[in-house]
């Protein structure tokens, strides 16, 4: 059977738009079921701020583009114009900003209509999809556990089936870890690729934002409008991929973890598409490159911590006074293993993609865990591709990574080819 198929099917996205430019699909009714579906699933607290009237308005006034129609959620951490946007914090709760940002305009000049702002972890800081100011966020797929974090409310309204589309932010794996969690999928395009402008900074050397939706070629589509590029091509076969049996390393430490025997069944997965698989570890900082990340969290909260400090939640409050203790030294000798890190990276390991669990812990915690407790061991594989800056999608509990968005885009789009054809021979059997 073929894996790669001469283009990449279409997605949900792709099908709403070519129905509201036929006719045989009204935006409005679209727009009208995708609120009726958020309205019925508030027990998932996947919503801070519902946009009803906006997005009738929107859909009634007529839309056209690639995504015409699309109901969106946008992550209540990128600002919309004229809806509140709070950034999941008591501090915001009011705020209502003048101007969208543009990434949110770029998908809205295609079509897309913003139904709703989504829950996320206070400030974006976090694993677990947790908030004490707006509630924590249910995992439709897995009751009882995290929805995983931070870009929670997003994920756990695309595994719902409430929208097809949402926008995250992605600073150490906060579209893909949820997305793992939740079942759905989520890309992380490389540093640099989208505008960060009207999106509020968790740390500014390793920030980007992503689409989510429930399938690679929705979200590929997405990533397209977001960079003006073209949806590539399927392609895996003959692809030189490495398999992670190791969780990378941001510390410079020499220690390494207990093999992970998740990396056997993905080399399996992987070879049967046709790549060129073998077992490879991604090179160490010569230091610590924390103090990077806690440096850039304190500046974009200098105007409000510690002055405002009761107002915060008590993990993310607990995470800045951390941040707050980190010697001026330590930043200025993390910054510089952080820029030979990536000079290093971009050409060593020698392969095309790099393929690893999604998540660092094989079971997901129960909603309700301390995140602190979680948050280093959850984010051990995606954490250090946002400090390089690599593009990463995790299409669930798989995790690829590599040095541009084309060639995870590809990847995962031929995987997601073989899947369908692999249920489909399953059906007619």
């Amino acid at each position: 059977m073929s894996a790669e198929p001469g283009a990449a099917a279409r997605g949900e996205c792709a099908r709403i738009a070519a129905g509201v430019a036929s006719g045989a699909l009204r935006a409005e009714d679209v727009v009208s079921q995708a609120l009726q579906r958020i309205a019925a699933r508030t027990d998932l607290n996947a919503i801070i701020t519902l946009c009803a009237d906006e997005a009738r308005g929107r859909a009634a006034a007529g839309v056209s583009g690639r995504l015409a129609g699309v109901p969106l959620v946008v992550k209540d951490l990128i600002d919309t114009a004229g809806v509140r946007t709070t950034y999941a914090s008591r501090i915001y709760a009011d705020h209502v900003p003048d101007r969208t940002a543009p990434c949110v305009a770029a998908l809205e000049a295609e079509g897309a209509i913003v139904v709703a702002k989504a829950n996320a972890d206070e400030f974006a800081w976090g694993v677990a999809g947790q908030n004490e100011h707006y509630g924590d966020i249910a995992n439709p797929l897995h009751p009882g556990r995290i929805a995983g974090g931070s870009s929670a409310g997003n994920a756990a309204a695309l595994a719902a089936g409430l929208v097809p589309l949402a926008l995250g932010t992605d600073t150490g794996g906060s579209v893909r870890m949820p997305a793992a969690a939740c079942g759905v999928v989520g890309l992380k395009p490389e540093r640099g690729a989208t505008s960060l402008e009207g999106v509020f900074r968790l740390a500014a050397s390793f920030d980007t934002v992503g689409p989510m939706a429930r399938s690679v070629a929705d979200c590929a589509l997405a990533h397209a409008v977001l960079t003006g590029t073209a949806v590539p091509e399927p392609r895996l076969a003959g692809r030189r991929v490495g398999v992670l049996a190791h969780p990378p390393d941001v510390t410079g430490s020499a220690a390494t973890a207990p093999r992970d025997a998740r990396a056997n069944g993905i080399a399996a997965r992987l070879r049967a598409l046709g790549a060129h698989v073998c077992e490879v570890e991604v090179p160490r900082p010569a230091a610590d490159t924390w103090p990077v990340f806690y440096a850039d969290a304190a500046d974009a909260h200098a105007e409000t911590f510690p002055s405002r400090a009761g107002d915060y939640g008590r993990t993310v409050r607990a995470k800045l006074e951390m941040a707050a203790s980190v010697a001026h030294l330590a930043v200025r000798e993390a910054r510089d293993a952080l820029g030979a890190w990536r000079a290093e990276a971009a050409y060593s390991p020698e392969v095309d993609l790099i393929a690893s669990p999604t998540l660092g812990l094989a079971d997901l915690p129960d909603a309700g865990v301390n995140e602190l407790d979680i948050r280093l061991p959850f984010s051990a594989y995606t954490r250090a591709f946002s400090y390089l800056g690599w593009a990463a999608i995790a299409i669930g509990d798989l995790h690829l990574a590599a040095r541009d968005a084309d060639t995870v885009i590809t990847a995962a789009l031929a995987i997601e080819a073989a899947e369908a054809v692999r249920r489909r021979a399953t059906t007619d059997s």
